[in-house]
């Protein structure tokens, strides 16, 4: 309830996700996504990538989804792939790139609790909370923003290693 009511009320969370400590927000609120790519210090024209509550909500916010890539949604999702698709037309957000690539990322969390808040809220707006080019964080103490930059910390304790998530263009 927490995390639902801070992501509607347009604030940045962090949030443990399978491998690393992220920042979500409203993908729909351009301000939120923009905060959250300066306290990255991310470089203008990076897209935050976008996390779903499932299969179906894919082909709600993206365009000409391949059959192919449907039967990969269905045997690899909730997990580590995401998918590089095209949004649809009418729908109205910046994550970062003015609209420019015409092309989103997106991905259905292992995590049952960010699928329940992607449940209440809809789809999130995701950056590592690492700063760009550095490691990822596993730790939630790692974090190392002010503590008015985010309005609620998800502390699942020290995420175990693993692979980045493959990403497929279709």
């Amino acid at each position: 309830a927490l995390a639902a009511k801070a992501i509607r009320d347009g604030y940045l969370i962090a949030i443990p996700l399978e491998h690393h400590y992220a920042y979500a927000c409203d993908a729909f609120k351009a301000d939120s996504v923009r905060a959250m790519h300066v306290l990255r210090r991310d470089e203008l024209g990076i897209a935050a990538q976008v996390l779903i509550a499932d299969a179906k909500t894919a082909s709600g916010v993206a365009r000409e989804i391949s059959p192919s890539a449907q039967a990969l949604m269905k045997k690899f999702w909730p997990g580590m792939l995401s998918f590089n698709l095209r949004p649809q037309v009418g729908l109205t957000w910046d994550l970062g790139d003015a609209g420019a690539l015409d092309q989103v990322s997106f991905r259905v969390p292992k995590s049952k609790f960010i699928r329940e808040v992607l449940k209440e809220t809809g789809p999130l707006a995701i950056a590592s909370a690492a700063f760009a080019k550095q490691s990822p964080i596993r730790r939630i103490s790692d974090i190392f923003v002010l503590e008015s930059a985010l309005a609620a910390k998800f502390d699942a304790g020290l995420l175990k290693k693993g692979a980045l998530s493959t990403v497929l263009e279709a």
